[in-house]
């Protein structure tokens, strides 16, 4: 059974699976986050959607590269997490199927390419309080405790 987080699922809304691959990227003792800027200000996993064709590795190397700057190496992946959102840059509600993974970061190459977006170091306990979504929180917190 694959845990849930986040908001109840809305009556008669049609929600789309949009697969994701997120990552928790310890170096030292920080974290590397993304602060998205757009819309809600709030610190997230660096990560996102699976696009058509590409494996969850390939998203994760992509996204964490375009949220962050960075590139990553050995990734694991750690769990999965399901939650039922609205997605307003879409304009779309989805069940986000959330693969979390754990990966090293290994070297930021520039800014983030993604507009809106800004690497962060923070320590795994200042993570836990102040990532935006649930499971997010609850990964983070179960792989530093």
């Amino acid at each position: 059974m694959i845990r849930r987080f986040g908001e109840p699922v809305v009556a008669g809304k049609h929600y789309v699976m949009r697969p994701g691959a997120y990552a928790i990227l310890p170096l030292g003792r920080n974290l590397l986050l993304t602060h998205q800027e757009e819309s809600t200000p709030e610190f997230q996993l660096p990560g996102g959607g699976v696009d058509a064709g590409e494996s969850a590795i390939q998203a994760l190397h992509r996204e964490v590269f375009e949220e962050t700057g960075w590139r990553i190496a050995a990734p694991r992946k750690i769990g999965v997490f399901r939650r039922f959102t609205y997605m307003p840059e879409y304009d779309l509600w989805a069940e986000k199927l959330c693969h979390i993974y754990t990966a090293r970061p290994v070297r930021a190459l520039g800014p983030p390419s993604e507009a809106g977006h800004m690497a962060v170091w923070m320590k795994p306990i200042e993570a836990v309080n102040r990532l935006a979504n649930e499971g997010d929180r609850y990964f983070v917190e179960n792989l530093f405790s």
